[in-house]
């Protein structure tokens, strides 16, 4: 299961605001991610770091697909201004580089990026 790394940044006292809107995104876009191969989305956070763990068939096609959606623009909208950097959807994103995995190490069928 090909999994991305991302790492994402908040503006100074934007994160109770990003909890709140996280507590349940819109169906709309939680429906366009599933349709365009998001099998999960995880974030946590540490302080304004936010780190995804994003659960996705292809990322790039998903990111494509995205770009223009209209729930995702509405939801972009609304997330990007409590980000340092919004995201533009510009499609050169390939998320964090792997570094290390136990489970490729001790050889048990993970490769980098499956």
């Amino acid at each position: 299961m090909p999994q991305i790394a991302l790492h994402t940044v908040l503006k100074p006292g934007r994160e109770l605001d990003y909890e709140a809107l996280h507590a349940s995104i819109p169906s709309d876009v939680a429906a366009a991610l599933a349709e365009h191969g998001v099998r999960d989305w995880r974030i946590w956070r540490d302080g304004r770091h936010l780190f995804h763990l994003v659960d996705v068939a292809d990322y790039k096609a998903m990111r494509a697909a995205l770009r223009d959606h209209p729930g995702n623009m509405r939801w972009q909208a609304t997330v990007g201004p409590l980000h340092e950097k919004a995201d533009d959807y510009s499609g050169g994103d390939d998320g964090i580089a792997l570094l290390w995995s136990l489970a490729e190490q001790l050889g048990l069928g993970r490769d980098r990026g499956e």
